[in-house]
C-alpha cells in the first residue's frame, strides 16, 4: 500500500490561515481588528495575531476573541523573543496557540540583557504551554545551524516569510530546515506573511491545514500532527510515496520538484502539469522527501517532509 502525506489522509477539508501578524499592539500599521478584517475579507479561514513579546509594548498576547465570526476563527500567540544566537542578536520563536497567561521573559526591547532565557528554554517552555511553535524566519535573521540545532523543542521551521521576501529578499528558511532534516530531525514547514501592512508583506504565503472544524483546537492539533501543506497559490492534492517513487497531484503547475538530502532532487516540467511522478532511481537513496510546485506567475506550493 503507497503512504500518504497525513494532509490528505486525516479526516476534514483544508482551512486557509496565517500564523504570523502584526498589528499595533507592537509594530504593525493596522490595529488588531482591521488585521483581522482584511484578512477574513481576502478568504482566509483563519489568523494567528503574533506580537512582539517584549516589555516595549507590555508583553502583548492579543484577545482576538472579539473578531471571530461563525466563518472566520483567530488563535492567540505572540512573537517570542529572548537570546542571544551566534550572531548576538535576540531569537525570534513564532509560537501559536499561547495562553493570555505565559509568562513574559526577561526581554524589555530588542536588545540583549543579562540574565535572559535562551532561545530553547523560551521556545520549550511555549511547546509545554500548548503553542505550536516554528523557529521564525532563519535567512533573515542570519540563523546558524548550530542555532537551529539547539532549538530541539520546535515543531517546523518558517521556510518562507514573504514580508522577508518583499522588505529584504531574505524569505528563505529551507537551507536550514533540509540540513535540520538531514540530521533526523521531525520537522514540519510553514510559510506565512509576518505581515506589519507598512509594505506589500500581506497576503503572499499560507498554510492550508487539514481538520474537521475551524476552530483553534483542532487547527492547533493539525498543526502539531502536520496535518497541512503551504503555499502562494497553487493547490497540493495528493502526495503518495510508492515502492517506486512519489506520486504527486495538484492544480495546474509548470513544474513538480521532489527534493531530499544533500543533492537529491527531481522535477518534471510542462504546461498545465496536475499529476507528475518522480522515481526512486534519481533521488540517490535520500531517507526523506519533500514536494514543491511552481505554477506559470512563479508562485509555489510545499508540502511537509516524509522519512521514508
Amino acid at each position: 500500500m503507497p503512504a500518504r502525506l497525513p494532509a490528505f489522509t486525516a479526516p476534514g477539508r483544508f482551512w486557509r490561515g496565517n500564523l504570523h501578524t502584526h498589528s499595533t499592539r507592537s509594530d504593525g500599521v493596522l490595529p488588531p481588528e482591521e488585521v483581522c478584517r482584511r484578512y477574513r475579507a481576502e478568504g482566509y479561514d483563519f489568523l494567528a495575531l503574533t506580537d512582539h513579546f517584549l516589555g516595549l509594548w507590555g508583553y502583548p498576547i492579543v484577545d482576538t476573541l472579539p473578531f471571530r465570526t461563525p466563518d472566520f476563527t483567530t488563535i492567540l500567540g505572540a512573537e517570542l523573543h529572548s537570546g542571544p544566537m551566534e550572531n548576538g542578536e535576540l531569537w525570534h520563536i513564532l509560537a501559536v496557540g499561547l495562553p493570555p497567561a505565559f509568562a513574559p521573559p526577561a526581554a524589555p526591547d530588542f536588545k540583549v540583557h543579562p540574565g535572559m532565557e535562551t532561545g530553547p528554554q523560551i521556545a520549550a517552555r511555549a511547546v509545554a504551554a500548548g503553542a505550536f511553535v516554528a523557529i521564525a524566519h532563519p535567512q533573515w535573521s542570519g540563523l546558524t545551524l548550530a542555532d537551529a540545532r539547539s532549538i530541539t523543542a520546535a515543531h517546523a521551521v518558517e521556510v518562507y516569510n514573504h514580508g522577508c521576501a518583499m522588505g529584504c529578499d531574505r524569505p528563505d528558511g529551507f537551507g536550514i530546515a533540509d540540513l535540520l532534516l538531514s540530521e533526523g530531525r521531525r520537522l514540519s514547514m510553514i510559510a506565512t506573511d509576518d505581515a506589519h501592512f507598512s509594505e506589500p508583506d500581506h497576503f503572499g504565503g499560507w498554510v492550508m491545514v487539514k481538520a474537521t472544524e475551524n476552530s483553534p483546537d483542532a487547527l492547533l492539533a493539525a498543526l502539531k500532527a502536520g496535518e497541512f501543506y503551504s503555499t502562494q497559490g497553487p493547490e497540493l492534492r495528493d502526495v503518495r510515496i510508492t515502492a517506486t517513487g512519489v506520486e504527486v497531484e495538484c492544480s495546474a503547475v509548470v513544474s513538480v520538484v521532489v527534493q531530499g538530502a544533500g543533492t537529491a532532487s527531481k522535477a518534471v516540467h510542462g504546461q498545465s502539469l496536475t499529476k507528475a511522478m518522480i522515481p526512486f532511481s534519481v533521488l540517490k537513496g535520500t531517507p526523506w522527501v519533500r514536494v514543491s510546485l511552481i505554477d506559470a506567475a512563479g508562485r509555489r506550493a510545499w508540502s511537509n517532509p516524509h522519512f521514508l
